[in-house]
């Protein structure tokens, strides 16, 4: 049953110290802000899955939080690298990681077996493909009906997931409009589930056709936290901030500017300074 209370408090009551954790967003609905407070929280040995992990997770990595990634794509979205995960695993720094390299297809598969309860995904994938090869959670299996050879994978079932969301009702139902993503599957997949939203609303009205309703007994903790996806975007709230983007990638570049930049925009903010930094930014179409 969903309860709603401050983003610091949502993080300390539901992510811990070893968990597996997911920050699930597509393109849009990236929840950064519950990232960031994460890293202010200071927790370590995590185990971070991700589809297409990008700068919140470089962030993750570069301030020592993560010890394995699962993951599917790792870069800059439209830039470049992701140079603290890379760091991280040539040059271990901060310290070494371990991590796990799945396709899309598979990650996309192993988080609707977790929400399925199931404890692995059969597909068709990964023929031709040398993923197999360094990866041991790559597995073959034959169909008992056609003989032929399938790919499988672990199911994913975090301990906790965060996702961002445009709103949440009064009673806890979330609503997830634009581009959905894996983000309903990877809430049902885990065992707890934080959710940040742009505003809390009476009841989902003007609702756009392609959308997603969380009711509220999938919803562990709700923290309304505007323009909590920043720099990635917010469908009809916000667009993405390219130019944040394009400054990651230097800051990224040098470990004594990456955290002259994380101790100034994250360990020193607060939730409440994701709203100024989308106030200029015009709505997503």
């Amino acid at each position: 049953m969903a309860r709603f209370m401050p983003l610091e408090q949502a993080v300390r009551e539901n992510l811990k110290d070893g968990d597996t954790a997911a920050f699930e967003g597509f393109t849009h609905l990236i929840p950064t802000a519950a990232a960031h407070e994460a890293i202010r929280q200071d927790l370590k040995d995590l185990t971070l899955i991700r589809m297409t992990p990008d700068v919140v997770y470089d962030q993750m990595i570069g301030m020592g939080l993560a010890k394995k990634l699962v993951f599917s794509y790792a870069g800059n979205p439209g830039v470049g690298l992701l140079r603290r995960l890379r760091d991280a695993v040539e040059n271990e720094w901060p310290h070494a990681i371990e991590v796990e390299e799945h396709s899309h297809a598979a990650m996309a598969n192993a988080y609707e077996a977790g929400a399925a309860g199931l404890p692995c995904a059969i597909f068709r994938g990964y023929r031709g493909a040398g993923l197999p090869e360094v990866n041991p959670n790559i597995k073959a299996i034959t169909c008992p009906f056609t003989g032929e050879e399938l790919a499988a994978v672990l199911a994913v079932r975090p301990d906790v997931t965060f996702i961002h969301a445009q709103k949440a009702d009064k009673k806890g139902n979330v609503l997830i409009e634009g581009i959905v993503g894996i983000q309903k599957e990877a809430v049902l997949a885990a065992k707890r589930a934080v959710v940040t939203v742009e505003e809390i609303v009476d009841d989902f009205s003007d609702i756009h056709p392609n959308l997603c309703v969380l009711p509220h007994w999938t919803v562990t903790a709700i923290a309304e936290v505007p323009g909590g996806a920043h720099p990635s975007y917010t469908h009809g709230y916000y667009d993405r901030d390219n130019a944040s983007y394009l400054e990651w990638e230097e800051v990224s570049a040098d470990r004594d500017r990456f955290q002259a930049w994380m101790e100034e925009n994250v360990i020193n903010a607060k939730p409440v300074d994701f709203a100024a930094r989308v106030a200029k930014l015009k709505v997503a179409k």
